[in-house]
C-alpha cells in the first residue's frame, strides 16, 4: 500500500481527502504546514511514497517544501493542489520539480489518476532525511534583502521603481524598523546614479555644533581642532545619492544651510572663501510627521517642500500579511550563516505566535528576535519556548487583535494575503473560523 502525506491547512478539506484516500486503499496522514510536513518526513525516515500539498500554506508557500526536498535529495513525487489555478503557478510548480498539479475543487477521478501516474514513475531509491540534512547555507545563496509578495509590499516597490529613474527628491516616511534605508538604497540602485556613491547620514547622531562641518566640510584651521581639511557629505556624495535619515532631528539653523545648498547646488566648506559645485540626489527619511512639525514651527516649510517632491510611506510589518513568514524565513537563513547553525524554520505553534504578535519594532525587531531564537534552538525547528525567550517581556495586548479599527484593518489585510481563504485567514490571525465569521459579519466584510 502506498503511503501519502497530505499537507493542507483547511482541516475539514484535509480530513475529507484523508478519508477518501484510505477508502481507496492508501495509507495517509495529514499535516497543516510546511514545518510540520518536514518534521513528519524526518520522523518517519522519509517513508512516504507521495506528497499531496496545497500551494498556499500558513507558514510558507508549498513550493518551499518542494525546494527543501530537492535540497535534501528526497525523491518523492509531489503533487500540488491549488485554488489559484493560473498557468504561471502550474508552470512554476512543474519547473520546481513537482510531478503534477491539480486545481481545486478536486475531481476525485482525476486526482486518483494523477496519484497513480506519479507513483508509477517514482524512482525506487530514496536517501533518508537523516543522511541528507542540509548543510549550513553558503553565504552567496542567502540574499541580504527580499521585497515580499503582499499587496502593500508590491505597491511600495512599484513606487520605488516609478520614482527611481527621475531626479526627484524623495521623502520616506515610516515607523522605526520598517526598512527606510533599504528603500533609499533601492531607489539609488535603480537610478541613473547607481554607479556613483550612496552615502547615508544619521541626522539624529550629529551634534548641532558640528553639523555644518559634516554636511559641507571644513578647511584646516576653520575652528579649534580642525587640523586637516575635511570633505563634507555633499562633496563625498557628488554625482551620487545622499540619504539623510531622521532628517526631522536637524536644528533650525542647519535646516537653513541645507536649504541653501539644495537650491544653489553649491556649498562652502567652513573657513573657506571658495564655493564648490555639487550634484547630488537627495533622499530623506523620518519616523516623525514632518507636516505637523512645519505647522508647529519646528521644521522649515520651504525645506519640507524641497525634500518631498515625492513621498513614500513604508508599511509596517503587521500590514504586510504573509510576508511576515517570508522575512522570518530569510532571517533564519541569515542567522544560520552568521552563527553557524542549521535551523530549518518554525514549528506550528511558533508560527502561530509569529502571526499573533504585533511586531511594534517591525523588521528590525523580527530580525533580532529570530537571530536570538536561532541561537537558542537545539533542534531543527524554533519552538514557542525559544521564541518566547527571544521576545523577552511582551505586552500581551500586542498578541491579539486590539481596538476595532486596528482589528478591521488586520482582518482585511489577512484576507488579502490569503486570497480570501477563511481558514488560512483565521490561522494567520490566530483565531478560529467561527470567530472570524462573527467578526466579518460585525464589520460587514464581504468577499
Amino acid at each position: 500500500m502506498a503511503s501519502i502525506l497530505i499537507v493542507e491547512d483547511d482541516i475539514t478539506f484535509a480530513t475529507m481527502i484523508n478519508s477518501w484516500l484510505r477508502r481507496k486503499g492508501f495509507v495517509s496522514e495529514k499535516v497543516s504546514s510546511v514545518s510540520a510536513a518536514k518534521s513528519k518526513m524526518q520522523d518517519s525516515g522519509n517513508a512516504y511514497d507521495l506528497i499531496l500539498s496545497d500551494l498556499r500554506l500558513p507558514d510558507h508557500d508549498g513550493l518551499v517544501l518542494l525546494e527543501w526536498m530537492r535540497q535534501c535529495d528526497i525523491d518523492i513525487p509531489f503533487i500540488v493542489m491549488t485554488s489559484y489555478a493560473e498557468v504561471q503557478n502550474a508552470v512554476l510548480a512543474m519547473k520546481s520539480g513537482a510531478a503534477d498539479y491539480i486545481a481545486k475543487p478536486l475531481q476525485p477521478d482525476i486526482l486518483l489518476q494523477k496519484i497513480n501516474d506519479a507513483l508509477a514513475k517514482r524512482q525506487p531509491v530514496v536517501r533518508p532525511v537523516s543522511e541528507a540534512a542540509p548543510a549550513p547555507i553558503a553565504s552567496q545563496s542567502v540574499p541580504r534583502h527580499i521585497e515580499g509578495n503582499d499587496r502593500a509590499s508590491k505597491q511600495l516597490y512599484e513606487y520605488i521603481s516609478l520614482v527611481a529613474p527621475t531626479p526627484m527628491s524623495v521623502l520616506i516616511l515610516g515607523a522605526s524598523g520598517t526598512g527606510k534605508e533599504y528603500a533609499a538604497r533601492r531607489i539609488h540602485e535603480l537610478s541613473r546614479r547607481a554607479g556613483k556613491r550612496f552615502l547615508a547620514i544619521d541626522c539624529g547622531a550629529i551634534p548641532k555644533d558640528v553639523a555644518a562641518s559634516e554636511f559641507f566640510g571644513h578647511v584646516k584651521g576653520a575652528y579649534t581642532g580642525a587640523v586637516t581639511d575635511k570633505k563634507g557629505a555633499f562633496e563625498e556624495a557628488d554625482g551620487g545619492t545622499l540619504f539623510l535619515d531622521e532628517v526631522g532631528n536637524l536644528a533650525y539653523d542647519v535646516q537653513v544651510q541645507l536649504l541653501r545648498a539644495l537650491q544653489e547646488r553649491r556649498i562652502r566648506p567652513l573657513g573657506s572663501t571658495k564655493e564648490i559645485e555639487v550634484d547630488i540626489r537627495l533622499i530623506c527619511a523620518t519616523n516623525e510627521n514632518l507636516a505637523e512639525r512645519v505647522t508647529d514651527g519646528g521644521f522649515r516649510e520651504d525645506l519640507y517642500h524641497r525634500i518631498s517632491e515625492f513621498t513614500i510611506h513604508m508599511p509596517e510589518l503587521k500590514e504586510r500579511g504573509n510576508d511576515l513568514f517570508l522575512f522570518a524565513d530569510l532571517f533564519v537563513k541569515q542567522a544560520n550563516e552568521e552563527l553557524g547553525r542549521n535551523v530549518l524554520g518554525f514549528d506550528d505553534k511558533a508560527s502561530e505566535m509569529l502571526a499573533r504578535y504585533d511586531w511594534p519594532g517591525n523588521l528590525r525587531e523580527l530580525n533580532n528576535v529570530v537571530k536570538r531564537a536561532t541561537l537558542l534552538t537545539r533542534g531543527q525547528y524554533i519552538g514557542v519556548d525559544e521564541l518566547s525567550q527571544s521576545l523577552g517581556p511582551v505586552n500581551h495586548e500586542n498578541m491579539a487583535l486590539r481596538d476595532e479599527n486596528d482589528e478591521l484593518q488586520r482582518i482585511k489585510a489577512a484576507l488579502r494575503a490569503t486570497g480570501g481563504n477563511k481558514s488560512k485567514t483565521a490561522r494567520l490571525l490566530a483565531i478560529d473560523r467561527k470567530t472570524l465569521y462573527n467578526k466579518m459579519q460585525k464589520y460587514g466584510i464581504e468577499l
